[in-house]
């Protein structure tokens, strides 16, 4: 599937994905337990079986998967957004930082501080893995805007506009979600064990 150039950090990096014939699209959500499930396998032992296997076969792309029914989770994508625009490399990386302190931003841990603390927070995890805080958090905060606009969002809104559009057109839903060359793939599923994961591959990635 296509990836718009902004968004490029959500590749994740091997040996080589310029000519890849196969695309693995994982949805999900920094929110939701079932996503950090999988992520933490795929991340932490599936992709060294990629980057061995089938590094000019497949490349993988995280797609954010907002779900409104909580609202950090808007909060926390914004931070990946912001990711994506300062320090792009960076963005799988913090992905596994924000995963790891998922609890932290679930619903009765925000709810009583205010949107732009939850920012703060957020801009300390990018800083944990490198990235500049300030600018994270620069792009986040919720403060006057030129020409008084009281809703005007912050300066990643539009890319999360985008991210929900696409996501939406295809009729993503739920997290995890994972599509397989364009067709959402229903046999994996955030319980999959590393060996699953090396039957699955060798199956279907040739």
């Amino acid at each position: 599937m296509s990836l718009p150039p902004k968004f490029k950090g959500q590749k994740l990096a091997t040996a080589d994905t310029k000519n890849t014939p196969h695309t693995l699209e994982l949805y999900l959500d920094y929110v939701c337990p079932f996503s950090a499930k999988m992520f933490h396998t795929f991340y932490k032992d599936v992709k060294l079986i990629i980057a061995e296997k089938y590094p000019s076969q497949l490349q993988v792309i995280f797609k954010q998967q907002i779900q409104p029914w909580h609202p950090s989770s808007t909060l926390v994508h914004e931070a990946g957004a912001a990711v994506l625009k300062v320090a792009p490399e960076k963005f799988w990386e913090f992905s596994e930082a924000l995963f790891q302190k998922q609890t932290d931003f679930f619903d009765l841990n925000v709810v009583n501080e205010t949107r732009n603390d939850t920012y703060k927070r957020l801009a300390e995890i990018a800083a944990s893995v490198g990235v500049d805080s300030k600018q994270v958090f620069d792009l986040l905060v919720i403060a006057p805007r030129e020409g008084g606009h009281l809703n005007g969002g912050n300066g990643v809104t539009d890319d999360i506009k985008l991210m929900i559009k696409a996501n939406r057109v295809i009729g993503v839903h739920v997290s995890p979600t994972v599509f397989f060359d364009g067709i959402e793939e229903r046999s994996i599923s955030s319980s999959f064990s590393v060996s699953q994961w090396d039957d699955w591959l060798r199956n279907n990635v040739v």
